[in-house]
């Protein structure tokens, strides 16, 4: 059964910090890119945070870069976001997702999110 299992979550101020894990069962870890995505109330969701299969490379939003770092475990089969100077509009349900495209085909899979409220 693959799991995504998310974890740091919480109500913090204006300029704190935080830090997410994302613990991945059921599924080959180190062959999935890793990433993290935010949903705002009444927005889309948008895609924040990328790191590759091997962890050699990772991609930010602008809206993140500098502030949000990206990170992985693959012996603990786990990706982390440290997120640095939160800002209010930072506010939104944070999802771990892991996607893998081979042949032609693509595997995806999200945790059940998690929610971080920024206050001024």
């Amino acid at each position: 059964q693959v799991q995504l299992v998310e974890s740091g979550g919480g109500l913090v101020q204006s300029g704190w910090s935080l830090r997410f894990a994302c613990v991945a069962s059921g599924f080959t870890f180190i062959s999935y890119a890793m990433r993290w995505y935010l949903q705002a109330p009444g927005k889309d969701r948008e895609l924040v945070a990328t790191i590759t299969s091997a962890g050699g490379s990772t991609d930010y939003a602008d809206s993140v870069k500098g502030r949000f770092t990206i990170s992985r475990d693959n012996a603990k089969n786990t990706v982390y976001v440290q997120m640095n100077s939160l800002k209010p509009e930072d506010t939104a349900v944070y999802y771990c997702n892991a996607l893998r495209r081979s042949w032609g085909r693509t595997y995806e899979y999200w945790g059940q999110g998690t929610q971080v409220t920024v206050s001024s």
